[in-house]
């Protein structure tokens, strides 16, 4: 991967507000915010709607992720906010002793930790929503590897409160009534990065969801391949950057119901 060094003029906000909020799809009353970071656009203009990603980390990770993920995307197009997954059982081998006692993250696929998740997405939304002045029809669901599974489900099952799903090495989630929305499916936009031979993510398994999208509805898809071995490469996360702009810049952009 390519290295980032620190950026020192990067607003990333770490929640230490404790203020009631409430949020209108599902999730009631709360009193401590999700774990999440939050990323602010460099020269941040208050009278401009941004357009906000959310962003769903990898497996064994965290929402630290966010701040080398956006620089790669971009320091100036969007509001950002990177979501802590669950607390998943630790792998039996370490790199390190500090790696050992570090808690690992994830976001499993059982029905507890989809709502649990589906929770922390659309909170963080809301707190996003509640700090930064965020277009509502602007919003982007984006995750990496078992992340990116976890944005399409989320996406899938509420695609009102969503522009585009982005999947970075990701697969398709299968079961749990993902097409349960499938008539709200229609303007939803899609983009999935894959690389060759990747180990977590094998080609098969690409066309068998591809195939599978295909069916699902009428919703655009955009397929970037890149060169063989597992990372998130700067031409991906440019790419991503291409790709929300394009959605932003068509005509007429899918507004929240």
């Amino acid at each position: 991967m390519d290295p980032i060094k620190p950026l020192e003029h990067l607003a990333l906000a770490t929640p230490r507000e404790s203020a009631k909020g409430y949020l209108s799809l599902h999730i009631g009353p709360y009193t401590q915010p999700v774990p999440h970071l939050l990323f602010t656009p460099l020269h941040y203009e208050p009278g401009y709607a941004y357009p906000l990603v959310v962003w769903l980390h990898g497996p064994g990770t965290d929402e630290g992720q966010l701040g080398r993920v956006m620089p790669k995307i971009s320091l100036r197009n969007y509001v950002s906010i990177g979501v802590r997954g669950l607390q998943t059982p630790k792998s039996k081998s370490f790199r390190t002793l500090a790696d050992a006692a570090k808690p690992r993250y994830d976001w499993p696929q059982e029905p507890e930790g989809i709502a649990e998740a589906t929770q922390r997405v659309f909170r963080a939304i809301e707190f996003a929503c509640a700090k930064r002045h965020i277009h509502p029809g602007r919003i982007f669901l984006a995750g990496s590897r078992s992340g990116g599974t976890m944005a399409f489900r989320i996406a899938f099952s509420e695609p009102s409160y969503f522009a585009g799903v982005i999947s970075l090495g990701g697969p398709v989630p299968k079961g749990g009534a993902l097409l349960r929305n499938f008539s709200k499916l229609g303007h939803l936009r899609v983009l999935l990065a894959v690389t060759r031979n990747c180990p977590y993510y094998p080609n098969c398994l690409v066309c068998e969801d591809l195939r599978f999208l295909h069916r699902a509805g009428p919703f655009e898809i955009m397929l970037r391949e890149y060169p063989a071995g597992w990372h998130l490469s700067l031409s991906m996360l440019r790419d991503v950057d291409r790709w929300l702009m394009e959605q932003i810049t068509q005509e007429s952009p899918p507004s929240a119901k």
